[in-house]
């Protein structure tokens, strides 16, 4: 009982500790995530390589759930949710995912798929 009840504990610290590396590594924003009409998911994005990827925060790995191409990626225009929150449907290459954050990091993320290279197909609403 007592050895169940320290790996439990255990296993909540290593979730929490991930947690804050994740919320304080340099260049990633909160951002929230929805698959389809499924409910929001808090997590961590980061940009990489034309990428964004997206971490959720519960759970154990650190690899990302979601890569985000910029490449081909088609938002709609952006609307207010609960919570101050901006959010944005993504389509093109990635169908089905909205994504929401602060209008500070929406704000970066709109001019992130505007810096693509000249090549990139690019549709911001």
């Amino acid at each position: 009982m007592t050895t169940v009840v320290i790996l439990v504990v255990a296993l909540a610290a290593l979730v929490v500790l991930r947690g804050v590396m994740l919320g304080r590594s340099r260049g990633s924003v909160p951002c929230r995530l929805r698959e389809d009409d499924r409910g929001w998911q808090s997590g961590v994005a980061r940009y990489a390589d034309g990428e964004l990827h997206w971490i959720p925060l519960m759970g154990l790995r650190l690899r990302p759930r979601h890569a985000i191409a910029r490449r081909g990626l088609v938002v709609s225009p952006r609307r207010e949710i609960e919570g101050g929150l901006y959010a944005v449907d993504c389509d093109g290459s990635t169908r089905g995912i909205s994504l929401a954050m602060s209008a500070d990091a929406m704000t970066g993320f709109l001019a992130w798929l505007e810096s693509a290279p000249p090549s990139a197909y690019l549709d911001v609403a």
